[in-house]
C-alpha cells in the first residue's frame, strides 16, 4: 500500500505567518517534502520554515491566489501523485492523517473534501461559516481559480468526503488580522463590482445588510453562549469583515 509520505506533498502559502507556521509544519513531519511558497514575509516565517528538514522553501511575488497555487503545485518540482493544499493556520490531525492513509489512498480517489474544526483562542467552536472544501487532490486533474479574495480548486473524478476535519487555528495578532481583512475586502469589492448576476449574499452586501446577517449567523453557528467569548470574537470578526466590505460598496454607490 502506498503511504502518504510517498503519494502526497503538502503545500502552504505564507506571508508573515510566524505565529502559526511552526504548529502547522509540526503536523506534517510525516511528509517527505512540504512546499512552502512565500510572498515576501518580513517576520521570522522563513527561519521557522527552514528549521524543518522536510521543507522546500520557495518565493514568488503575489498577484492572485489562483496563480500562486498553480505555481506552488506545478512549478516547484513536486513529483508526487497528490497535493494537499493548506493555509499556514491549518493543521492535519493524527486522525485525519490516518484517514488519508487507510481510506483515501487505498481506494484511489481523485480528490477529498474536508470540513474544518474552527478554533478561536484555542477554544473549539461548535461550527463556523467556513464551508467544506476540496483540499486533497490528484495533481493531474486539478485546476485552481480565484474569485475575489477567495480561491477554489476543482476537478473531475471520484471524490471522498473525510469524516475527520482540518484544524483551523489562526493565532495572528489583531493588527495582522485587520491588515488581512482590509486586503481581502479590496479584492472582494472588485469582484462584486465586476459582475452583473449577483448572488443573494452579494445583493445583501451591496444593500449594506450583510454585516448584521453574518455576525448573527456566526454567533449562533459558533455556539452562542455555550462558547462564551470565543463565539463573540468569531461573530465580531465576521461582522467586521462584512462591515469593511459594505463600507467600500456603499461608498462606490454614494459616489
Amino acid at each position: 500500500m502506498t503511504s502518504a509520505a510517498e503519494a502526497v506533498t503538502p503545500v502552504l502559502l505564507t506571508y508573515n505567518e510566524e505565529s502559526n507556521l511552526a504548529r502547522t509544519l509540526a503536523c506534517l513531519r510525516w511528509a517527505r517534502r512540504v512546499t512552502v511558497l512565500d510572498s515576501g514575509s518580513t517576520d521570522s516565517t522563513q527561519e521557522i520554515a527552514r528549521s524543518f528538514p522536510n521543507v522546500s522553501w520557495q518565493t514568488r511575488c503575489f498577484d492572485t491566489y489562483g496563480a500562486q497555487w498553480h505555481y506552488a503545485f506545478f512549478e516547484t518540482g513536486i513529483n508526487t501523485e497528490y497535493g494537499l493544499a493548506l493555509d499556514a493556520d491549518m493543521q492535519v490531525s493524527p486522525r485525519l492523517f490516518q484517514e488519508i492513509e487507510q481510506q483515501f489512498l487505498p481506494h484511489g480517489f481523485d480528490g477529498g473534501i474536508v470540513a474544518f474544526e474552527y478554533r478561536i483562542g484555542r477554544r473549539l467552536l461548535i461550527s463556523s461559516l467556513y464551508p467544506p472544501q476540496l483540499r486533497l487532490f490528484r495533481l493531474a486533474r486539478v485546476t485552481s481559480s480565484t474569485n475575489g479574495h477567495a480561491h477554489s480548486f476543482a476537478l473531475t473524478g471520484e471524490l471522498f468526503h473525510f469524516r475527520n476535519r482540518v484544524i483551523h487555528d489562526d493565532r495572528k495578532s489583531t493588527d495582522r488580522w485587520a491588515e488581512s481583512q482590509i486586503s481581502y475586502t479590496r479584492l472582494e469589492r472588485s469582484r462584486i463590482n465586476s459582475v452583473s448576476d449577483l448572488s443573494l449574499k452579494d445583493r445583501l452586501r451591496r444593500a449594506g445588510l450583510m454585516p448584521l446577517v453574518a455576525g448573527s449567523l456566526a454567533y449562533m453557528r459558533a455556539g452562542g453562549p455555550l462558547r462564551g467569548t470565543a463565539s463573540l470574537q468569531y461573530a465580531y470578526e465576521r461582522f467586521t469583515y462584512e462591515a469593511l466590505l459594505a463600507i467600500r460598496l456603499l461608498a462606490d454607490r454614494n459616489q
